[in-house]
């Protein structure tokens, strides 16, 4: 990836206030993201795919304590800001139900950043107990988007 375009994902999230941001081009990817309000954005670059990962909050956010779903089971949390999508495409069925058995690596939906889509895959075993956000909604970092009871 050009230095350039790394240069300029600084300043756009410098300029924007947004905490993190991940862009992906071909097998190369960056994760930008603040380190705290006095500290400059730090840049980690990487190639693995993006997992769900453990329940985790973003910090300034406004959620109450009603939703907190850490009692029903695994907090699968949105890695990034964007546009979360149930399924591949429009016409096509979700990539998981209310109710469905998944396996880890499973993908469990797609989160549209910058015009990449990004899939976010199950990093446990067990079963949907529900699924908090809608097709097309825009999704914030750490935001709760899905609670898997572990098998």
């Amino acid at each position: 990836m050009d230095i350039r375009k790394v240069k300029k994902l600084i300043e756009l999230l410098e300029e924007s206030g947004i905490a993190e941001i991940e862009i992906h081009e071909g097998e190369e990817s960056v994760r930008i993201s603040r380190g705290g309000s006095t500290a400059a954005p730090q840049t980690v670059i990487s190639a693995p795919p993006i997992a769900a990962s453990a329940p985790m909050q973003a910090s300034g956010t406004t959620e109450t304590s009603s939703d907190d779903y850490s009692d029903e089971g695994e907090v699968v949390t949105a890695p990034m800001v964007g546009i979360f999508y149930t399924s591949p495409g429009p016409d096509q069925p979700p990539f998981i139900n209310k109710g469905q058995n998944i396996k880890t690596g499973d993908v469990l939906c797609i989160i549209e950043a910058m015009k990449i889509m990004n899939q976010i895959e199950a990093d446990v075993d067990g079963k949907v107990v529900r699924i908090l956000v809608e097709n097309g909604d825009p999704v914030e970092y750490g935001q709760p988007l899905f609670v898997i009871a572990q098998s």
